[in-house]
């Protein structure tokens, strides 16, 4: 492990540092390096080796074992609410092989999508050439070792990646969109849930009918606001766990929300 650091910024080269470290040099349940041994092997103060360790905590690549010490924990799929990560980041992060199955990837015409699904992207039929808007129509799976974690399927506004592929849709669309349709994703407004998985979904899934999953509805946009996607994405309750990291108390301020239909 390198442990000579830059003295600007020292805290997000130590936790780029220790993250390396933790793919590279160690194995699910290993015992990790104490915030005594970061700080001194690093010559950082004990509060920037803690700040580092509680961050990678956050996100679910080390777990604290009270009385015990630190140890890295990669046997899960950590999901970040705070930010977009890629799946494929997110399961090499946990120490697994990712893979991509695409079930579905075609164009459509946005008259035969759900209206309320176009009212989110803001769409609507071409009055002038009598033309339908398009839409890529994307479901994949997501494996991890071999095993389904994921069942996604999206809606994407074709003008603004017209030459989207299928050989794309086999991997990160966050990294196609950034490096090859040159777009600038600002991020996504979510809603998440606990569901049961129906039939067909638990077939995709591998799991038993009527399994839990966490349940992701999402709408993508650019940096200027423009609506990109529309994802209803599940996750088995078994692979995936999300986190957060939360601020300090604050005052309460009321709720922002819709009633379900």
């Amino acid at each position: 492990m390198e442990t000579n650091l830059e003295r600007s910024p020292v805290y997000l080269q130590l936790h780029d540092r220790l993250r390396t470290a933790l793919t590279a040099e160690y194995q699910r349940g290993d015992q990790f390096l104490t915030e005594r041994e970061v700080a001194q092997r690093f010559e950082v103060s004990r509060a920037t080796a803690n700040k580092a360790l509680a961050s990678l905590v956050s996100e679910g690549l080390l777990e604290f074992r009270r009385g015990i010490g630190t140890f890295v924990r990669r046997d899960v799929i950590a999901y970040d609410v705070r930010s977009l990560v890629s799946f494929t980041e997110k399961a090499l992060a946990a120490g697994k092989v990712p893979a991509t199955e695409v079930l579905t990837f075609r164009k459509v015409a946005a008259a035969d999508v759900d209206p309320a699904i176009c009212t989110l992207l803001k769409l609507a039929p071409d009055a002038d050439s009598g033309a339908n808007v398009l839409l890529w129509h994307v479901e994949r799976k997501r494996l991890a070792d071999r095993v389904p974690v994921i069942l996604e399927m999206r809606y994407i506004v074709e003008r603004l990646c017209p030459k989207l592929t299928h050989a794309q849709a086999e991997g990160s669309l966050y990294r196609a969109w950034t490096d090859k349709h040159s777009l600038a994703i600002g991020g996504a407004e979510e809603v998440i849930r606990a569901v049961i998985t129906t039939t067909s979904e638990s077939r995709h899934l591998n799991t038993k009918p009527r399994s839990p999953a966490l349940e992701v509805t999402a709408v993508g946009y650019l940096v200027d606001q423009t609506p990109l996607w529309w994802e209803r994405t599940l996750y088995r309750g078994d692979q995936y766990e999300f986190q957060s990291r939360l601020g300090p108390i604050q005052s309460a301020t009321p709720a922002r929300g819709q009633f379900r239909s």
